[in-house]
C-alpha cells in the first residue's frame, strides 16, 4: 500500500526524470531513500527506471532484513554501496547513482584515484563559497565485486572524508548522497552539468 507520502513516489518521478536525461537508460543506476528507522527503499535490480512502480523497490532493514513485494525481487546489485554511505554519512537520506555518458569519459581523463573538478560556479551548490575552489571528486575502480567497491569506499571516506558527496566509479557512473531527495537530486544535476563542460572543453582543446 502507498500514500501520498510514501517516499518510493518521489523516487519513481526523479528516475523518470534521470531515464529522460539518458542518465538511466534501460535498467541502468538505483536510487534510495532512508526511512526513520533507519531502513531505507532501493530500487530492485532489472527494473527499467524510466517505467518503475512502487513495487519495484526493496526495503533493507539495519539488520539485514529485507522487504520485497515478490519473492523474485532482488535489491539493486550495488545496495552495499548505499548501506556503506548510510553509516559513513549519518544526517544523508538519500543516495542516487547515475550513468552518464559524461561520467565515463571524465573517468578515463586521469589515472589516478581522484578528479580534479574545473573551479565552476556550479561548485556553489556543493556549498564551496570560495575562488576558484580546489576540489576533487573521488575515484574508484569499477570491481566486479561490488562489496569491494563498498569496502574502498569505507576505507578511504573514514580516513579522509570527500570535500563534497559524491563518487566517481571508473567507467561505471557517479554516486551522490544528500540530506534529502531535492539536495540529492541538484547533485547529480550540478556534477553531470561539471561533466559535461569537462568533456566539451577537452574536446574544443583538442581541435
Amino acid at each position: 500500500m502507498t500514500t501520498l507520502a510514501d517516499p518510493r513516489l518521489e523516487l519513481i518521478t526523479t528516475a523518470r526524470h534521470f531515464y529522460q536525461q539518458g542518465w538511466m537508460v534501460g535498467t541502468a543506476g538505483n536510487l534510495s531513500t532512508r526511512l526513520s528507522d533507519g531502513s531505507f527503499w532501493i530500487t530492485a535490480s532489472g527494473r527499467s527506471k524510466g517505467e518503475l512502480l512502487p513495487s519495484d523497490f526493496v526495503r533493507i532493514y539495519p539488520n539485514g532484513g529485507i522487504e520485497q513485494s515478490s519473492a523474485d525481487l532482488k535489491p539493486s546489485a550495488e545496495t552495499a554501496i548505499h548501506q556503506i554511505l548510510y553509516r559513513l554519512f549519518p544526517t544523508a537520506q538519500t543516495c542516487y547513482h547515475v550513468h552518464s555518458i559524461e561520467a565515463n569519459l571524465v573517468s578515463r581523463f586521469v589515472s589516478s584515484d581522484s578528479l580534479p573538478l574545473p573551479p565552476l560556479e556550479m561548485l556553489k551548490g556543493f556549498g564551496l563559497y570560495e575562488e576558484n575552489p580546489n576540489c576533487i571528486i573521488p575515484l574508484f575502480a569499477n570491481h566486479l565485486q561490488v562489496s569491494s567497491i563498498a569496502s574502498e569506499i569505507k576505507e578511504r571516506f573514514t580516513l579522509h572524508p570527500p570535500k563534497i558527496p559524491a563518487l566517481l566509479i571508473r567507467d561505471h557512473g557517479v554516486t551522490v548522497w544528500a540530506s534529502s531527495p531535492t539536495t540529492a537530486r541538484n547533485y547529480i544535476e550540478l556534477v553531470e552539468y561539471i561533466f559535461r563542460y569537462m568533456v566539451a572543453a577537452r574536446s574544443i582543446g583538442s581541435e
